[in-house]
């Protein structure tokens, strides 16, 4: 990204298509973080290739990351296990009675969450199970910075980061002892926390030669790609609200306040910007059930089929699916569900009358209707979610969803030229002081479109999400027998 423009120069993917989740039992998802690396060094290599710059024209490198993982290293920064990644399952029950034993409302006052599922509680699975391992850890981290162990030689974290692992004290403003106390934790194991606009560190020789980069270039900028999606949309303040409908669908909503739910169905961390004059929180609902359902789909449908015509045969079909409902929770456990893995299910389908058209339809109803029954929560804690900002990418690249989206949860989305990778571009020249203010990071961010609700299909979409939501309860209901 220019700097002085804003303008996107170059942009890579690597690898070409979705990358592979390790699943070797029920519930569980790994990746190894050589593959992250090698695909970061080919995605570099390949934005080379497509821009003519020289490599100390580069000034800055942010990292934006998938959240809640757990990657542990040995002293020598050898990757101990494949990391365990957000949508891993296997720790659900251990946090489960952590929260039970530390007590439900302490956690929700000082960490404004429920120790959960979370990377802290992944860590004391490896603690139990595989004892070797854990006495072997130097040092644990999340997925970027992991990367930026690779770029920088430098193990760090964020309060950002910390928070999304659910050791961060809110009332502390600092490492959340009493967690860590619970679980035998030693502290020694957490990285150095620096702060989320700030030079973390510079490439090494190593890394400058692998990526093709001048050594000392500089590392000032990591976040979570929540909280990095709402920065690169320019959502920093308090009533702003941004989504994405990647892998995972998620709304994410900026507050002053320390709120959270009291069942901690949506997840409160802190937000890029926060500081203790003036905090800034993240409130976050999340659904894992969003493209990765899109995905199978397109994969398991045909190998000719590409998203352009799934929008279009879904689009073919009338609001409601003919029927057809789709529940997406086939990707772990799910917050909004408390924690509950009921797996995606398909409800209605008539062999005479529905075909491939009528369940691409229902999957992107499916996802909308979750994503709305999870804004229900984020209301009870205080996030209104009136406009809605998203990059134009992903599943908002469907006119189907964008439109079900807008209409079904009543608000305006604005969908604008950017993503994940730009953010983390203005987030490197905010911590690298190359912007002198956070508004001057946002030159050439602009809204390429604006979707309204559809007021013909409003009636519509309220019919076809009672049912949704009926056949929900009763899933849940079946869940607890």
């Amino acid at each position: 990204m220019e700097a002085e423009t804003g303008k996107v120069l170059a942009a890579a993917t690597s690898p070409e298509k979705e990358l592979e989740i390790i699943a070797k039992e029920l519930g569980w998802a790994e990746q190894e973080p050589a593959v992250w690396w090698d695909n970061v060094k080919s995605a570099t290599q390949k934005v080379k290739a497509q821009a003519e710059f020289e490599a100390a024209d580069v000034k800055a490198i942010g990292i934006s990351y998938q959240m809640h993982g757990l990657v542990v290293v040995d002293k020598g920064k050898e990757v101990l296990r494949p990391s365990i990644i957000w949508c891993d399952s296997r720790a659900v029950q251990i946090g489960e009675q952590a929260a039970v034993d530390i007590g439900k409302e302490k956690c929700l006052e000082r960490l404004l969450n429920l120790p959960g599922n979370f990377t802290a509680s992944k860590l004391k699975w490896v603690m139990e199970n595989e004892p070797e391992v854990y006495s072997r850890i130097h040092k644990i981290m999340l997925p970027g910075d992991y990367i930026a162990m690779k770029m920088t030689g430098e193990i760090r974290t964020t309060p950002s980061g910390l928070s999304e692992g659910i050791m961060w004290d809110f009332e502390q403003h600092g490492l959340a002892e009493s967690i860590l106390d619970y679980y035998g934790i030693s502290s020694e194991l957490i990285a150095e926390v620096v702060p989320t606009f700030s030079v973390q560190g510079e490439l090494t020789k190593k890394a400058a030669e692998e990526l093709g980069l001048s050594t000392g270039t500089k590392v000032s900028y990591r976040a979570g790609d929540q909280p990095n999606n709402a920065l690169s949309l320019n959502v920093l303040n308090p009533g702003e609200v941004a989504a994405t409908a990647g892998t995972s669908g998620v709304v994410y909503g900026i507050s002053n306040r320390g709120d959270y739910d009291s069942k901690s169905r949506v997840n409160t961390f802190v937000h890029v910007n926060y500081s203790t004059e003036e905090p800034r929180y993240g409130v976050l609902l999340c659904l894992n059930g969003t493209g990765i359902l899109n995905s199978w789909l397109k994969h398991n449908f045909g190998e000719s089929l590409t998203y352009d015509k799934m929008n279009e045969l879904a689009g073919g079909v009338s609001v409601g699916s003919d029927g057809v409902v789709i529940l997406p929770y086939g990707n772990g456990a799910e917050r909004t569900l408390e924690n509950k893995d009921i797996g995606a299910s398909v409800h209605g389908l008539n062999f005479n009358r529905h075909n491939r058209a009528h369940l691409l339809r229902a999957a992107q109803e499916g996802i909308v209707f979750a994503l709305n029954y999870g804004l229900g929560i984020m209301r009870q804690v205080g996030v209104e979610a009136r406009t809605v900002r998203a990059g134009d990418a992903n599943m908002f690249l469907s006119p189907l969803f964008g439109e079900a989206f807008a209409t079904v949860t009543e608000t305006t989305v604005e969908l604008y030229n950017t993503d994940g990778s730009q953010g983390a571009a203005r987030g490197a020249g905010i911590g690298a002081g190359i912007y002198k203010s956070l508004d001057d990071a946002f030159v050439g961010l602009a809204p390429v479109k604006t979707i309204e609700p559809n007021e013909k299909l409003k009636a519509a979409y309220k019919q076809a999400y009672a049912r949704w939501e009926n056949i929900l309860k009763h899933q849940l209901k079946r869940e607890e027998f």
